[in-house]
């Protein structure tokens, strides 16, 4: 693992709290992500399964851990299956987990080879007579087109259990995953820092010219020399491709008189920062730019004041219309004939701020939510308002990480320069 390590107590305290949450006599099993093929021979890079993680700091694949809540000693309630490593593997794929580095990382008692799955999972369901709580990965966006080692492994339990409970083990999980540990918080914390540092950099590269591919190498360059990776595909959008919303090209010069916009994260330890900034290509907003980009960050702010806890995610959004809308009307771009027109779900606003306003964010970038309806105390969430009109070529929007707490979030993207004057000053030093 490039990153440092992890106190295995974060571990050990979600196993806790998930086991609190299911009944005694039941078993939960997770597996590891697939290891991807690409073409021929190859494969893609390999990313552990975020729940599977979450419980117990293990990013190795093929392995499986198995949650026994009704067991008496604490010591006894998780059960990790690795990988055993010999010469060959060795030899062809390099370091694998021994038991011992296995116990460190989890602080899981009892280590087990894969090739025992099936005579120590056999045991355990003789003495667990309850459900199988088994995972998938559920998320609204999902489709899985793919059948996953967690789907594939249900299919054969179910041939060989036919009279057991098979439940879902999603909503325990993901509940829990929504609010954030104080370490985990430290750990997204890491990952903005890194990528509002690195923001700061990447200012002084940018002038007319440059390729919009050119920029992403730089974020590249600086995410891996602080042992991070891409949180997910970087989007470098200049002049009219920022108002594509999920750009990947990445392939056109910047030009004089553009905007440039990023929407770049970090990942640290599977854990993950969402920043979106746009600034001027020759280091200069024009009047209408400037005009834009402070409407968007006038959203941007109160948006960030306005996620106190406890309030509904629905009625944060629709403050954020609201003021949307206004921003609009002002900006010449709709009018108050249109804020009469408009219907509750179809506000006139969003035909120049099309997406929501934030997400859950920490192992997943779109972390798991299931059917959370509020702002929970501990929750991390993005705040990403925007602005695009296509026929003036320019997109906006901007983007912080916040953590729910009280009636005051706390910002933890605040080194990323966010002033237009300060990004002015950066980019003409």
């Amino acid at each position: 693992m490039r990153h440092q390590p992890i106190d295995p107590q974060l571990f050990s305290k979600n196993r806790e709290r998930l086991i609190n949450s299911l009944p005694i006599n039941c078993l939960a099993i997770l597996n590891a992500n697939d290891l991807m093929p690409s073409n021929a021979d190859g494969t893609l890079p390999y990313h552990p399964n975020s729940d599977l993680f979450y419980l117990s700091g293990i990013e190795q694949e093929e392995s499986i851990l198995v949650i026994q809540p009704g067991a008496e000693k604490p010591r006894d309630r998780a059960h990790l299956f690795l990988r055993k490593p010999n010469p060959k593997l060795t030899l062809w794929e390099g370091y694998k987990l021994s038991k011992a580095d296995a116990r460190t990382v989890s602080s899981i008692y009892y280590v087990h080879w894969i090739d025992d799955f099936a005579q120590v999972f056999a045991k355990l369901a003789r003495i667990q007579k309850g459900a199988f709580f088994l995972n998938d990965n559920e998320h609204q966006r999902a489709e899985n087109p793919v059948e996953t080692r967690d789907q594939r492994f249900r299919n054969s339990l179910r041939n060989r259990y036919t009279k057991r409970r098979f439940l879902r083990l999603a909503p325990h999980l993901h509940t829990l995953r929504f609010n954030k540990d104080n370490r985990e918080v430290t750990l997204i914390k890491q990952a903005v820092n890194i990528t509002a540092n690195t923001f700061k950099d990447i200012l002084t590269t940018i002038k007319p010219g440059v390729m919009e591919y050119e920029i992403e190498a730089e974020w590249a360059r600086a995410f891996i020399r602080k042992r991070c990776k891409f949180a997910y595909g970087p989007i470098i959008a200049s002049g009219k491709n920022a108002c594509i919303l999920h750009y990947l090209q990445n392939d056109q010069p910047c030009k004089k008189g553009d905007l440039l916009l990023m929407d770049v994260g970090a990942c640290y330890a599977n854990y993950n920062a969402d920043l979106t900034r746009t600034i001027p290509v020759n280091g200069k907003f024009s009047p209408r730019q400037k005009q834009v980009y402070q409407a968007v960050l006038r959203v941007l702010r109160k948006s960030i004041s306005g996620a106190t806890a406890g309030k509904e995610i629905k009625q944060w959004n629709t403050e954020a219309h609201e003021m949307m809308n206004e921003e609009l009307v002002d900006l010449k771009l709709i009018s108050l004939k249109d804020l009469k027109k408009q219907k509750t779900n179809r506000p006139a606003c969003r035909k120049y701020f099309m997406h929501g306003l934030g997400h859950s964010l920490g192992l997943d970038v779109h972390d798991v939510s299931i059917g959370q309806t509020h702002l929970n105390e501990g929750a991390v969430f993005t705040v990403e308002p925007g602005i695009y009109i296509p026929e003036e070529g320019l997109g906006i929007r901007l983007e912080d990480n916040i953590v729910i707490s009280g009636d005051q979030p706390i910002n933890l993207m605040t080194e990323a320069p966010l002033e237009p004057n300060e990004i002015e000053e950066r980019m003409n030093p």
